[in-house]
């Protein structure tokens, strides 16, 4: 066992914010003596491993919570999640710097706006090698040719009115190149199912607070692991734009229909009522 100093020395946090961990229900020590002293076991140790391994990408602590403390989530799930987020800020970290060098040489201005032919076509390629093959026959039995598909794709996202839209979520990712490595590296398979299992642990979780008052601590929680899941798989720098989309998307008549099917009338509504509740304070 180690005391809250030890832990302080041991890791670079002070005293005062284990205190605050602690008064949060983020992190919480092992056991404490009669005397009110905290001790914390390597169990716990780990745990403030896994919390500092969050902090790294700025993560509000609320968020941080929702995740430790969420059952549906495991220790080697949380490893594996902290490892990709690493894994991409190492990727983009090294693009930088392979574009600042190529500006220093004179070979490269930045370019935070629209995207190139060069791009688009990037981006048609990837979303076509990760299609299921049913999507492929679909699609290209519907255009004529896989080039004539290619073409009016390239037309489509070309266009000024898609450009301008596209201007928009660069916003959210908070640079194109963010955007860019994300639509070019998607997730795997594996991955996007593991995400949408989370995805619908939460609704579940949250259809079962239906009755409670959207603006409840026990709702905003489980909004705030919706949001951390969410931001982790679009790997967006500011979520809430999407996250209302979300709740917009809620209360369209498919959508509707499907999540009060399966959960009851008034659930549809009652998830895009908590979202942005959730962001109102």
């Amino acid at each position: 066992m180690r005391t809250v100093k030890e832990v302080s020395q041991l890791t670079g946090i002070s005293v005062r914010t284990l205190h605050y961990y602690d008064e949060i229900g983020l992190f919480s020590p092992t056991q404490k003596t009669t005397a009110g002293y905290r001790l914390y076991d390597d169990k716990a140790l780990e745990t403030l491993q896994q919390i500092l391994f969050f902090r790294e990408f700025d993560i509000p602590l609320k968020q941080i919570r929702a995740v430790i403390n969420g059952p549906s989530l495991d220790k080697t799930q949380i490893l594996q999640l902290q490892r990709n987020m690493l894994a991409a800020k190492k990727a983009r970290i090294e693009r930088l710097i392979a574009s600042i060098d190529d500006i220093l040489k004179g070979e490269n201005k930045m370019d935070f706006t629209v995207f190139t032919k060069v791009e688009i076509e990037e981006m048609f390629d990837v979303m076509y090698a990760h299609m299921p093959e049913e999507m492929k026959r679909v699609a290209v039995k519907e255009f004529g040719s896989l080039e004539q598909w290619k073409t009016h794709y390239l037309d489509v996202v070309s266009s000024e009115k898609m450009q301008k839209q596209y201007e928009k979520v660069i916003e959210w990712y908070g640079s194109k190149q963010a955007y860019l490595d994300v639509a070019l590296h998607p997730i795997s398979q594996k991955t996007a199912e593991a995400f949408k299992k989370r995805i619908d642990a939460i609704q579940q979780k949250l259809a079962e607070k239906r009755g409670c008052d959207v603006q409840s601590f026990e709702v905003k929680e489980i909004i705030g692991e919706y949001v951390f899941v969410m931001k982790r798989l679009t790997q967006v720098k500011d979520e809430k734009q999407i996250m209302l989309a979300q709740a917009r998307y809620y209360t369209e008549e498919t959508p509707r229909k499907s999540i009060d099917g399966t959960y009851g009338p008034g659930t549809a509504a009652f998830f895009a009522r908590a979202i942005e509740a959730f962001y109102q304070g």
